[in-house]
């Protein structure tokens, strides 16, 4: 009797066979393993851990910090707790108007998005002779992908924070807008920016 090979989804309903990505530099980093429950249990902490985690868990991760600023915690979403299963489902609702409105995978669009607002350039600050200057940088795989995830997530949250659009429906917008390269995406913008200010500094 032929063994047969089980196929796992993301939550069961999204195939990410097929799926490839074609930003050489983002290949080693976003993680595409099918699981069905898409929970490591914080189990990350080795060198590179963020490559072994599915990229959509990152994503549920990254949506209960939806509102932070930097070193500001002041904004936080009130519809995002610690709760994973909630992250979760605002998550699975998002892709299921994503696959509605464009009628693709919307794991596929998902990291399509990524791709298209993961910035190249940035800038950091160097001091010499007492003085700081602005010099520009290449940005490493790994924080290409941490910052475009951020970036979507704050996009979302601030379409949905205080207004009538909820969460779901912001991620979802954002990711589809982000999917087309689209300068509305606070994705893009931040990516168009950040490259912007790498340019002068060189």
């Amino acid at each position: 009797m032929s063994e047969q090979k089980i196929k796992f989804k993301i939550f069961d309903l999204y195939d990410t066979e097929g799926i490839e990505v074609q930003d050489i530099g983002l290949k080693a980093i976003i993680n595409l393993t099918p699981k069905l429950a898409l929970k490591s249990q914080g189990r990350n902490v080795q060198k590179f851990g963020q490559t072994k985690v599915n990229i959509v868990e990152r994503l549920i991760n990254r949506i209960a910090v939806a509102g932070h600023r930097g070193k500001k915690h002041k904004v936080i979403l009130g519809k995002s707790s610690g709760k994973y299963s909630k992250n979760c489902a605002i998550v699975l609702e998002s892709f299921k108007l994503i696959e509605k409105k464009t009628g693709k995978n919307p794991v596929e669009v998902f990291v399509k998005a990524i791709e298209n607002s993961a910035p190249r350039d940035e800038i950091t600050v160097i001091e010499y002779g007492g003085a700081r200057y602005p010099q520009a940088v290449d940005v490493s795989p790994s924080r290409r992908v941490n910052l475009s995830l951020r970036h979507l997530v704050q996009g979302a949250s601030d379409k949905a924070f205080g207004k009538k659009k909820n969460i779901s429906q912001a991620l979802a917008e954002e990711i589809i807008l982000a999917f087309e390269g689209n300068q509305e995406s606070h994705s893009i913008k931040k990516k168009i920016e950040s490259e912007k200010q790498a340019d002068s500094a060189r």
